[in-house]
């Protein structure tokens, strides 16, 4: 049985896939941690990383204010 992805992280891989971005820039650009998406998919660990709700609005306007310069371009 696979587990459901949190929503934040079908948010990230989304935007990803419509930008091309790589988890490496995605991390370094939104939070300077280039380990951020693969610690949240908990790829070499045993749990996924633990989420504060300050980090979740930091990726999620991340998310927003790139969007927006997309649409904008």
């Amino acid at each position: 049985m696979q587990k459901e992805a949190p929503p934040l992280l079908a948010d990230v891989d989304a935007f990803m896939a419509l930008t091309g971005m790589s988890p490496v820039t995605f991390g370094r650009q939104a939070l300077n941690d280039p380990h951020f998406v693969r610690d949240l998919r908990g790829e070499g660990r045993p749990r996924p990383r633990r989420l504060w709700p300050e980090t979740e609005q930091r990726v999620r306007d991340f998310i927003a204010a790139k969007s927006g310069e997309q649409a904008a371009a």
